[in-house]
């Protein structure tokens, strides 16, 4: 539907001393503190993970040496979505002088909205984390307490127990990241890089990583946590998490988080030659997901 001289009255009439509703401030592109973004020509992408080898046993003299073979373990998909929005201006309010604050002005109500969109998209694969409706390339949600291995094992990327954040929890997630193995059993020396948290729990994050003593406690002793580095990027703040208890670790395991970019922001507008009216519309194609777990810890909060 075209937007009419009759949705526009005010504007049209003399005496009219401001327009406001899409000047506010927004936030900035957030999932670039979580996600690696890549460019795309597919349909869609497939990224899979490999196994090695597991540990070299000791050959005992005179004996054959041991042998043992590498294989693909699992697959991830990304499907690309098409994010798309537009507006319609009619003849006669293009006729009545609207045309150039108009489209100015809704051309900018138009990149708010696809912004918007996309981060609400980005933190998505967070606040769907936790289900098992959302199944990875492993088969289970992207935080499970059980990734199977190629070699019957697991690895956990969330608490066994759900646990708010505090001192003891970010301190038990670094312990746990550290004990993550390969598909065949390797440690893979993996290390917690930042911590993402909702806007409600911003204040803990800053007691936790940026004071110099223990927080909460009567004793004069360091902040294990600032001392030894453990979190090194610090931590920011995701507007767009659904969960006010939920916080997540972003890893150093590679090929964790993904954004492809298909085909980026574009705006294009055109003439209806029936109508007279004039339409403007924002295109892009993209799709957020991760390949491996690893590159991610999170619990849901008690």
């Amino acid at each position: 539907m075209a937007i009419s001289r009759a949705q526009l009255l005010k504007e049209l009439l003399p005496g009219l001393n401001a327009l406001f509703g899409l000047e506010y401030a927004k936030y900035g592109e957030e999932h670039k503190e979580i996600y690696e973004t890549e460019t795309s020509e597919r349909s869609f992408e497939e990224e899979t993970k490999l196994s090695g080898f597991s540990a070299a046993p000791v050959k005992n003299e005179g004996s054959a040496i041991a042998y043992d073979n590498a294989q693909e373990a699992w697959t991830a998909r990304y499907n690309h979505e098409t994010i798309a929005l537009g507006f319609s201006l009619t003849e006669e309010a293009i006729e009545d002088n609207l045309y150039d604050s108009l489209s100015a002005r809704y051309t900018k109500g138009l990149a708010r909205a696809m912004a918007y969109t996309k981060q609400v998209k980005a933190a998505s694969v967070l606040n769907n984390g936790f289900s098992a409706s959302y199944p990875g390339g492993d088969g289970v949600a992207l935080f499970s307490t059980a990734h199977p291995l190629v070699d019957g094992g697991t690895n956990s990327n969330r608490p066994s127990v759900a646990s708010d954040l505090n001192e003891t929890s970010l301190e038990n997630a670094v312990i746990q990241i550290a004990a993550w193995t390969d598909e065949r059993g390797l440690l893979i020396a993996a290390k917690p890089r930042k911590l993402i948290v909702p806007s409600a729990l911003q204040f803990v994050a800053t007691r936790l990583l940026e004071t110099s003593l223990r927080v909460g406690t009567n004793d004069n002793d360091i902040n294990a946590l600032k001392n030894n580095g453990s979190i090194p990027e610090g931590y920011t703040i995701n507007h767009f998490l659904t969960d006010t208890n939920a916080w997540f670790l972003c890893t150093d395991v590679p090929n964790g988080m993904k954004h492809f970019v298909r085909s980026p922001l574009a705006n294009s507008m055109d003439g209806d030659f029936d109508t007279g009216n004039v339409r403007y519309k924002a295109r892009e194609r993209y799709s957020f997901g991760f390949s491996d777990p690893l590159g991610m810890f999170g619990s849901p909060g008690a």
